[in-house]
């Protein structure tokens, strides 16, 4: 299986904002986007000057794709079945991302980046409706239960559980109440830019 495994924060710097890669570092003064807030490479300190509509939306697609942690051909995959689905697709393709089961774990606070999150399922912890499962890109669906092992926290980073998450305590596991609405998706995401990227 292919996967990046380059310097996340050169990433963060590319897209010239924090994209939350490296859980509690990106918290603190030790990120990159603090220390060294300029585009990576030997032409970082100019830049590159006036940007095209394409290079826009080129941008936001990859920004979407690094903040999931997806690869290309992953993630065109799941723009072709979000334009299947009746409604508006940009927000469908959010809502099919959001509700992978990595996903719901970083946002439920059972991790702190999605990377570990990934690891967490790899690593055989994780537990939907009572059946093991080991795989990040496992799509919840609303009334699904996710149980962790050893699992220290139900909180995200702000202190509480976002609307679309619930706690279960008969089973001790994070409940996808319903899908996630596009307001309660905090990522700074123009999904219309990506609909237009795929549909030059």
């Amino acid at each position: 299986m292919a996967k990046y495994t380059g310097a996340k924060c050169r990433l963060c710097r590319r897209e010239g904002e924090k994209l939350f890669l490296k859980g509690s570092r990106c918290y603190s003064e030790k990120c990159s986007i603090t220390k060294r807030n300029q585009v990576p490479g030997q032409h970082g300190k100019t830049g590159f000057g006036f940007a095209s509509d394409y290079s826009k939306h080129l941008r936001e697609k990859q920004k979407t794709k690094r903040i999931y942690g997806l690869l290309e051909a992953q993630f065109r995959r799941y723009f072709q079945k979000a334009s299947k689905v009746k409604g508006v697709t940009g927000q469908v393709l959010l809502q099919m991302l959001e509700t992978r089961l990595d996903s719901a774990l970083n946002r439920a606070g059972a991790a702190s980046s999605m990377s570990m999150a990934r690891q967490m399922v790899r690593q055989n912890k994780i537990r939907v409706n009572d059946s093991p499962v080991n795989i990040p890109s496992y799509q919840l669906s609303a009334g699904d239960v996710i149980t962790v092992e050893d699992i220290k926290s139900k909180t995200s980073e702000d202190g509480k559980l976002p609307e679309w998450l619930g706690w279960d305590a008969k089973t001790k596991g994070i409940k996808i109440e319903r899908l996630p609405e596009r307001d309660e998706i905090s990522y700074d995401i123009n999904e219309q830019l990506i609909v237009e990227f795929y549909s030059r």
